[in-house]
């Protein structure tokens, strides 16, 4: 039975790494995966899921309006899919999420969502909402804080390396503008107004 995978996490808790291996495991045993993610995240080129450790695949960019059951379907019409990934699923919308639920539901194929829970003000992104609570199962990828507890806060940082408490809940970054952190130092640097 195929199901809805939604693996979560801070930064730097390698989920493109293994958005990647679980696509290269696929194709290792001759099967067809078709890797999906968002248009808005181009840090590394249009079309792209890239890890910092230096692995990359091309991917089929979407945008929030696109319906991702239309687009699988038509896909998998022209090579039959047995995996649909989803790299920074934070980004899909709350009808996204349920056309990759039909995706596994009407197609039978499994679709494995990678991205982070929480912004950087603490608050859930429209798409990891509603993966936690629709998905059939959730991992739990673990990152580590500096402390060297586990982290799972996301830190915006200003260009003089202050926490930012306030914006627009999306601004693409990478280790340069976001540290991930336990809940106990966000709360420490995100609430300090000294």
């Amino acid at each position: 039975m195929a199901k809805l995978y939604f693996y979560y996490s801070s930064m730097n808790a390698g989920k493109s790494t293994a958005l990647l291996q679980s696509s290269y495991n696929y194709k290792e045993r001759g099967m067809n995966t078709l890797i999906m993610a968002p248009r808005l995240d181009d840090r590394y080129g249009a079309g792209k899921v890239t890890s910092r450790i230096g692995i990359a695949a091309d991917a089929l960019g979407f945008r929030n309006n696109d319906d991702l059951f239309a687009v699988v379907e038509d896909q998998h019409r022209s090579v039959p899919l047995h995996c649909v990934l989803i790299d920074e699923a934070q980004f899909l919308t709350r009808d996204q999420v349920f056309q990759l639920s039909d995706v596994t539901d009407s197609l039978k194929i499994p679709v494995l969502a990678y991205g982070l829970r929480t912004d950087f003000q603490g608050e859930p992104f429209e798409g990891s909402k509603y993966l936690l609570a629709w998905s059939d199962n959730l991992k739990e990828l673990k990152a580590i804080c500096h402390c060297g507890s586990k982290a799972t806060m996301v830190l915006r940082l200003d260009g003089a390396g202050n926490a930012v408490t306030k914006g627009s809940q999306v601004e693409i970054g990478g280790n340069d503008r976001y540290v991930s952190m336990c809940r106990k130092h966000f709360k420490a640097e995100f609430y300090d107004r000294s």
